[in-house]
């Protein structure tokens, strides 16, 4: 799915394919990097994966996701047919059994296709499917990048939401050959917003902009939410836009080339020398990715009145 109603066009040599595996129904920004990338003419959305989330907010977690980018895609009047898969539904018990799920065989299919374009596959919650598609079909690990949204900040590691979902996915994912791009957490934390900026700038904007101001608003009065010290009440983390953001500009000298580690089980890094590098970001343009997915969503409005 490739959305085009804008008077400029990307040249077809610098067109990607995106899948997006996303818990989208574990917080509240998943949703604005959803939309994010469905209003790209970069992308071909190939596919939105429903991941999972853990238990403790819910026991159908995946399924909750899988609803929750239904709604969004709804609200957008764009078709899902063909473009939500379910993930799976919990975290893989060791780093050698997978979880075969439909998610897990689309990123399988779009790797193993002959189209030329680049395979991006961004991850906004745990890496539960990538690694099943791994261990599904060792062979798709030089034919796709990943960008996942997790992790601690180096050099020593820290206890980080989508790694905790899944420490043996990060594993499996991370001692593969398949390229990765990192976008740790003291990173993706200074992707903040104002809630009054949010009101101004999105709520207006339809029925899709009332909803995504309004879910937010609504999740920021969560016992979830208000346990976080980074949630001050005024300001929200869209902690999950650089998966969008870092392909549409990939920032060249934010980031560095390190040695992919591996986790332990109380998240920490374990640095291995003998692993292939890997990209770990240091540093995102939170403008450059916030005022691109402003500016696109008002487009959409005037577009669809």
């Amino acid at each position: 799915m490739i959305y085009d109603k804008y008077n400029f066009t990307v040249p077809s040599q610098k067109m990607v394919r995106l899948i997006m595996d996303t818990d989208a129904k574990n917080e509240a920004d998943d949703q604005y990097a959803i939309v994010h990338a469905l209003l790209s003419p970069k992308f071909d959305n190939r596919g939105f994966i429903a991941a999972h989330f853990g238990d403790w907010l819910s026991q159908t977690s995946m399924e909750d996701s899988y609803e929750e980018i239904a709604k969004i895609l709804g609200l957008m009047n764009i078709p899902d047919d063909n473009l939500i898969f379910k993930g799976a539904p919990r975290a893989l018990a060791d780093e050698s059994t997978p979880i075969p799920s439909a998610g897990a065989e689309l990123i399988i299919k779009e790797a193993m296709s002959d189209d030329p374009r680049p395979l991006f596959v961004t991850f906004l919650g745990p890496l539960t499917d990538m690694a099943a598609a791994l261990l599904m079909e060792p062979r798709i690990a030089d034919r796709l990048t990943v960008i996942w949204i997790g992790g601690g900040a180096y050099p020593a590691g820290e206890p980080e939401y989508n790694l905790w979902n899944d420490i043996h996915a990060a594993n499996v994912v991370f001692k593969s050959q398949v390229p990765v791009w990192q976008v740790p957490k003291n990173v993706y934390q200074r992707v903040m917003v104002s809630m009054a900026e949010l009101e101004y700038r999105v709520r207006p904007h339809g029925e899709l902009g009332k909803y995504l101001f309004e879910q937010l608003v609504a999740f920021g009065h969560t016992e979830a939410a208000l346990r976080t010290a980074i949630r001050t009440g005024e300001c929200w983390c869209l902690g999950d836009s650089p998966a969008v953001g870092l392909l549409l500009c990939d920032h060249e000298y934010l980031y560095d080339w390190l040695p992919a580690p591996a986790f332990s089980p109380d998240m920490r890094y374990i640095h291995e020398r003998n692993n292939r590098p890997i990209r770990v970001y240091k540093d995102v343009n939170s403008r450059f990715t916030l005022e691109d997915f402003f500016i696109k969503l008002a487009m959409f409005t005037e577009n669809s009145l």
